[in-house]
């Protein structure tokens, strides 16, 4: 237990955050090639040993694999953690080494779809299990699994509808921190390639609304139009510091002046009269669509590893309606917050909390909300409620909550308050 904590506290320090069940399920894929945890019962030390060794070696690769190509180098950014017992076990059996730089690319492609449609989030271990299955025979591996994604999608080509969601808590959100990593977006201001490398004080990357929400709000938009996907782009804490609530029409036309080529490098529509917020709705659907292209064009080319015609959205999927799941993080404040309650919690000894939290329908395995910092198990894990700490979210997250049995918090005072009346039992 304390070697595998040191991994954990090695993977913590450079900005990944695991927990010991993740790790254990890495080292039990590969030693046994299930996800059960039962499947460990008959393994001894040395196997164990061996076991811990390989997957932390495994895991290290494919950080480093996942950061470098596909840019998603941070916990906040870092989709799908549920598949990577799987990549462990498929890197192991290939002999810790892929055969070249077009079959990362394939996995990469059946990566970013496992996080982008939620393949792990219902029921890990059963669906785990099965997608196991699929890799024990290395040729095809990759097909398999690919081919498995398009039987329960029916397609994997990405339309503008699906970068409805809002919040920080939606499955693309990681998605679009990637393309602009990937397709090396670059800084208002600068003009500089963005990275999370950035040196200097101000240069960390931060979400940007396009759009302030101050101003939206004034014209009476609601919070999920406000804080939609296609609202946000990434930039330098300077520049997003410079902007500040600063009309869209005024200081887009600004930067393009400045430097050309910047702000289309950030798929914003280059109409100016979507800059307008009475044409706020328009902007979205444009800028959405041209999301949805440079996704497409990119996923291309990792599953083929070259670049070809892009596919167009047909008139009939174009006109679908994607469903929009309640709740989530919206501003560097409330993920600020949400971040010390949680070590709070763990200085308190207790266990850490999952930070947007997605809830699923039992019986369906669709979203049903997402939690900005959750207990599924409990704060005493077995043994108490589920418990969940919702900042600043709308009735129908409360609803979903309820529905699925929470105890639910809406500000920090009254969880500590629970906490340490009800958990902890002091005065």
């Amino acid at each position: 237990r304390d070697e595998m904590k040191r991994r954990l506290e090695k993977w913590k320090r450079v900005g990944f955050h695991f927990k010991l069940e993740w790790l254990l399920r890495n080292i039990n894929t590969i030693i046994t090639g299930e996800s059960l945890f039962s499947a460990l019962k008959d393994v001894d030390t040395t196997t164990f040993k061996d076991g811990l060794e390989k997957a932390e070696y495994s895991i290290d690769t494919l950080l480093n694999i996942i950061g470098s190509r596909l840019g998603l180098d941070h916990d906040r950014v870092l989709g799908s953690r549920s598949s990577l017992p799987l990549l462990s076990r498929y890197l192991m059996l290939r002999g810790g080494k892929l055969a070249n730089y077009q079959e990362q690319g394939k996995m990469l492609y059946w990566y970013i779809h496992t996080f982008l449609w939620g393949r792990y989030a219902g029921s890990t271990e059963s669906i785990l299990n099965q997608d196991l299955a699929l890799i024990e025979q290395s040729d095809g591996a990759l097909d398999r699994l690919i081919g498995q994604l398009r039987q329960n999608r029916g397609e994997l080509t990405l339309h503008a509808n699906d970068f409805l969601g809002w919040s920080k808590g939606a499955r693309f959100y990681p998605l679009l921190y990637m393309l602009t990593r990937v397709w090396k977006a670059q800084d208002w201001e600068t003009g500089v390639e963005l990275s999370s490398h950035l040196l200097g004080k101000l240069s960390t990357l931060q979400v940007h609304h396009i759009f302030p929400k101050a101003l939206l709000y004034k014209y009476d938009y609601q919070r999920a139009e406000v804080n939609a996907i296609a609202n946000f782009t990434f930039l330098t804490q300077s520049t997003n510091l410079q902007v500040s609530d600063r009309h869209p029409s005024e200081y887009l036309a600004g930067f393009a002046e400045k430097h050309p080529g910047v702000i289309e490098s950030h798929w914003i529509p280059m109409g100016r009269e979507l800059w307008k917020p009475e044409r706020y709705l328009d902007f979205l659907a444009a800028r959405r669509q041209l999301l949805a292209d440079a996704a497409n064009e990119f996923l291309d080319t990792m599953l083929t590893g070259s670049f070809t015609e892009q596919i167009r959205v047909q008139p009939e999927t174009a006109t679908q309606t994607a469903a929009i799941i309640p709740g989530g993080v919206t501003s560097e404040e409330e993920e600020i917050l949400l971040l010390d309650m949680n070590q709070w919690v763990v200085d308190m000894g207790l266990p850490e909390g999952e930070f947007i939290f997605e809830v699923l329908d039992e019986s369906t395995g669709q979203p049903l909300g997402v939690f900005d910092l959750a207990w599924p198990n409990g704060l005493q894990e077995g043994l108490s409620e589920p418990v969940a700490l919702l900042i600043d979210e709308g009735k129908e997250t409360e609803e979903v909550a309820n529905k699925v049995g929470y105890r639910f918090f809406t500000d920090p005072d009254s969880f500590r308050n629970y906490v340490k009346k009800k958990i902890l039992v002091t005065n």
